[in-house]
Formats: C-alpha cells, structure tokens, sequence
C-alpha cells in the first residue's frame, strides 16, 4: 500500500505532559479507550485534564458520571487542578448523571441515554466515569458475559458513528483483565498503577493497547501536582549521534593538571565518574568543570542531589565565578533534585528538557549517590539498567557528562560506586585519601578512559580558595590505592612549610638563581606561565619571595626570613 493508499488517523493531543509521547503521537481520533486501573491511581484526573484540554463550545464534550458519590462533590475536588476552568463547566464540557438508571439495572436503557445525549449534543468527547459501576449495577441479573460484550460492541459503534472520542473508566486489578470482554473491543487502553515497596510509592502508567499508534512499552511514572497529572516517559532506544561519538575534540576540566593527565582534557561525548570519599573535592570537580565551560561560551546543566542551589553558588563565588549571572543569561540550569521516591526518567527528562533549551554541551550530576539516595525503593533494583539508558541518552546527544560519586571508604579499596555502574562509564577519575608521616594527603589518578591514552601516575592535590590545584607526583610509597601504603624509603619532611611540590620548585630554583624573572623560572623549571604566574603571586603573599621592576620587567628575588615569619606563615 503505498503512502496515499494509506489511511491517515489524527492524533488529539491530551494536554497531559508526556503522555503523547507515550502514546506515539496522542490519542487517535475516534478511537474508543479504556483508562483503568485501582481506586486511587488518578484515573478521573487524568480523563478530566484531556477534556478541559480539548473541549470547547463549538465541539462540546459530555462527561457522564456513575459515582457513588455527587457529581458537585467530584467537581469540587477537580477543581483544586489548574486545569480546571470553572467557565467550562455546563457549556464546553457538559455534565450528566447516569446513577439513576444504573440503579434500575437497564443496559439498554443506559445505552439509549448516552447515544441520545451524544446525538443531541454532537461532542467531539465523550467520558463515563466509572464504567465499571453500570456493569455492577446490572451484572446481578440481565449482564451475562454475552449481554456484557454485545453492549460494549453496541456502544463503541455508536460512539465512533458519531465520530467522538471516547473514554471509559473504570476500576480493574491486574487480575481481571484476562478474559474480559471490554479489554478486547477497546482501541486504546491506559493502564494506572501505584506501586509501593517498604514507605515509598511511585504512580505508573502503562499504554496496554493502542491501535494505529507505537507506543512506548513498559512502565512510565507520573506525578499528580498542582497541575493536574505529568507523565515522564522511560527511556527507550536513543540511537547515538555518530557525529558526536567520532569527535577528537576535547574538553577542559578547567583544572590544568587533570587535563594533561587525561591526555589532554576530557574527549567530547564521554560519560565521567569522579569517585571519592566525602571532603575529596569531588563537587569542586565539578564545578570547575562547568565554570570553565561556561568561560568557553559553552552552556552547561548541574543536577544537584545534595547541596542547596545558594549554597552551590556561594562556594562557585569563592572561585571568583557569578553563576547567578550565568542563571539569568540562560547560559546554566541548576536543577535541585531532592524529593524522595524519584524515578530515573523523571529526572532525565528534566535534564534533556534543560539540554535542549540551553544547547548545553557540559552536564554535571552530583552526586550518583545522593541521587540513588532519592530513588525511589521500587526503582532501586533497576538502578544500572536505568542509569545506562540515560547515560546513552545524553552521550548520544552530544553532550558531555560528569558524574560523581561518593566512595564511603575512605582508607581502604577503592570501590567506584555501590551499584556496580564503573562499567555504564568511558572514563573514572579516583581520588583518595592517603596517610603519610602522620598527615592526611588527597591523592588522584585516572583510572579508565576508553578513547584516550592517559596518566597512570597517582598525583597529589590540594583545595585552595583558588579551586583544586594538582601537585606533584607521589613517588616512594608502594599500594597507595589499597589504603595501605609502604614506604620505600625516608622522606624528608617539606623544606618549606605550607607550600606544594611545584611552589617549593619554584621557590629552590629562585634560591639557586638569587634573582630571576619569570621567563627565567619557567626556562628553569617548565611550569606553564598561567600556573606559574599564580604561585609567584602565592609566593609574594607569604613573603617566601620579592618582587620589583628591572628594566620594565619583574624581577623575583627569594627573601630569607627569621623562624618567627616562619611560623606565622604556617600558623
């Protein structure tokens, strides 16, 4: 059959958020659903939100009501949706009460009474809520399964004669699907659940059936807000971007010695994890990630598990970075994740939604643990599968993802994370606590990185107001990583208090020099200029060196200094 040949079926949009998507382009015209589900599951709300989303005066709609309770008293509790125009009600949308004659266990009488309605009324949607109350009403004498199917073919034929969308209620458990006539003569069937497991519960929905659509398969979770029902489709196939995968570009973590030992930044496209113990600087990580993006004129999203937002941006300050500035430049998204029983597609569709309207390049997820901390109970057994789909997802948008995660052993083996997704990642960063001579020293290395040749040096680290500043290589220790490190030989202890590796190379060579300038210091010890020009300033301020100008250019001298100056250095 060929394109033209082809019948063409339009879709109504529900006015429900992501449930189009999960019905594979909305609900089609004139087709005749099932919303079923157990008491509870917001099987009204969600009939009741597509109405006011679709009805107007000049193509009506008719909700019939079998309830045990006053059609005022539903209304009045609808009516706390926002979606819910008070205007609406008695001319676009049209209220009837069915109880009566439900009561009088007449099918048949039931059925003449909506096809009159309808024919009267000329509605582009119908509603009964709940179906499955006419049925009981009735099933005791005159509904016989044979009665039961012939009504419900009888009643869809007349209902899609009138070309109206219809939508049938009722409460069912899993049980009673099978074998039940309604479930075969449906075109579309929206299956509502409430899933519990320990104190968490997490609202579901499922596309059961729907005839002329692909729809997307499984379990999708949805919220019942202020705003009536959100629906958050799962993650299905995302086909990866080609382009983006086979980019040699490379990002910069904005921290200068990471990025030489990551080869040269981070490949473009890859999926990050920072592993460490809490106070490594994981977050700083991060962070200077996303301040050096947005430096670059690259946006960039931040999915915070943990940390208030001006908590984030204050410690951001301290970095002489404004986010705030970027928050109002459209140029960042922070999105505080903290509710508990979170499901994984509900937070990737926050972060696509966030890409997508930024262009962002850069996504930081901090942390996976407080995240998995967030997720609800009945999510946590698909926790890998789940954080897969959204990795490919994001990687194959072309974005590029850093993720941290908290290692609760501090001193002992490094673990990456307590789901076991170190394998879901293209490249793990490790950072460790270590104890040498009696102090406690921060310790990096990179441990994986799929498309990229690295560092298999472990380099000290320290937290600076100035953000994380790389140190030299640790050397003369055996099994660093295993928490329990051997010693090959004495190390002395530092020349000079306070300062790093590479500050105390720069103050010896001063010393060997007497008076240098900086292009002598960089010829001397081949610190970058940028990195050297930083500990110079550092060196000024803590009165290790001078400074003057010689012939329009500085001139560096090491300042010898009493124990006293020593010690209020350190102190």
């Amino acid at each position: 059959m060929t394109e033209r040949e082809r019948a063409s079926i339009g879709g109504l949009a529900t006015g429900v958020p992501g449930l189009d998507q999960v019905l594979g382009d909305g609900i089609p015209e004139y087709s005749f659903n099932l919303v079923a589900g157990e008491p509870g599951t917001g099987k009204t709300t969600l009939a009741q939100q597509i109405l006011f989303a679709n009805a107007t005066a000049e193509r009506p709609a008719l909700y019939f009501t079998v309830l045990g309770e006053p059609t005022l008293k539903m209304l009045r509790y609808q009516q706390q949706f926002s979606f819910f125009d008070v205007e609406a009600v008695g001319k676009a949308i049209r209220f009837v009460n069915l109880s009566d004659l439900a009561l009088e266990q007449d099918l048949q009488r039931v059925l003449d009474s909506i096809v009159r309605e309808v024919e009267q009324t000329q509605p582009g949607l119908v509603v009964v809520d709940s179906f499955r109350t006419v049925l009981r009403a009735v099933a005791a004498d005159s509904a016989t399964e044979l009665g039961l199917q012939s009504f419900l073919q009888r009643l869809a034929i007349e209902l899609t004669n009138q070309q109206v969308t219809s939508f049938l209620v009722g409460e069912y458990s899993e049980a009673e699907v099978h074998g039940n006539p309604i479930f075969t003569v449906a075109d579309g069937i929206i299956w509502m659940m409430q899933k519990t497991e320990g104190n968490a519960s997490v609202r579901k929905l499922q596309a059961v059936k729907m005839r002329g659509r692909a729809s997307i398969p499984g379990l999708h979770p949805f919220r019942i807000g202020a705003n009536g029902i959100r629906v958050f489709p799962r993650i299905g196939e995302v086909p990866a971007r080609p382009e983006a995968r086979r980019s040699t570009g490379r990002l910069s973590t904005g921290i200068a010695g990471l990025d030489e030992m990551l080869g040269g930044g981070i490949p473009v496209g890859d999926a990050v994890l920072v592993a460490g113990p809490a106070g490594s600087g994981k977050t700083l990580v991060g962070m200077q990630f996303i301040i050096d993006g947005l430096s670059q004129g690259e946006a960039g999203v931040i999915a915070m598990f943990e940390e208030y937002a001006e908590e984030y941006l204050l410690r951001a300050r301290t970095l002489g970075a404004d986010l705030q500035k970027s928050l109002d430049e459209k140029k960042l998204h922070l999105l505080r994740l903290r509710p508990l029983d979170l499901s994984v597609d509900e937070v990737l569709q926050e972060l696509q939604q966030s890409v997508l309207e930024l262009g962002a390049k850069r996504v930081v997820i901090d942390s996976l643990s407080g995240f998995e901390v967030g997720l609800a109970m009945t999510e946590g057994s698909e926790m890998r599968q789940s954080l897969y789909r959204m990795i490919a997802t994001l990687t194959g948008m072309g974005v590029t993802v850093l993720m941290t995660a908290e290692v609760a052993e501090a001193f002992a083996p490094p673990r990456f994370s307590s789901n076991a997704v170190a394998f879901l990642t293209d490249d793990i960063i490790m950072q460790r606590f270590v104890e040498l001579n009696g102090y406690i020293h921060s310790v990096m290395g990179v441990v994986k990185m799929r498309r990229s040749r690295h560092s298999r040096a472990l380099q000290l680290y320290e937290i600076t107001p100035q953000g994380l500043v790389m140190d030299m290589v640790l050397r003369g220790y055996d099994g660093i990583i295993t928490g329990v490190p051997v010693q090959r030989g004495v190390v002395a202890p530092p020349a000079f208090p306070g300062l790093t590796g590479r500050e105390s190379l720069v103050l010896q060579s001063l010393m060997e020099l007497h008076d240098a300038s900086g292009e002598d210091l960089h010829r001397q010890t081949g610190i970058a200029q940028q990195d050297l020009t930083s500990i110079l300033v550092r060196l000024v301020a803590m009165r290790y060196i001078t400074e003057a100008p010689v012939d329009g250019e500085k001139q560096y001298q090491y300042q010898a200094q009493p124990r006293d100056a020593m010690q209020e250095r350190i102190g």
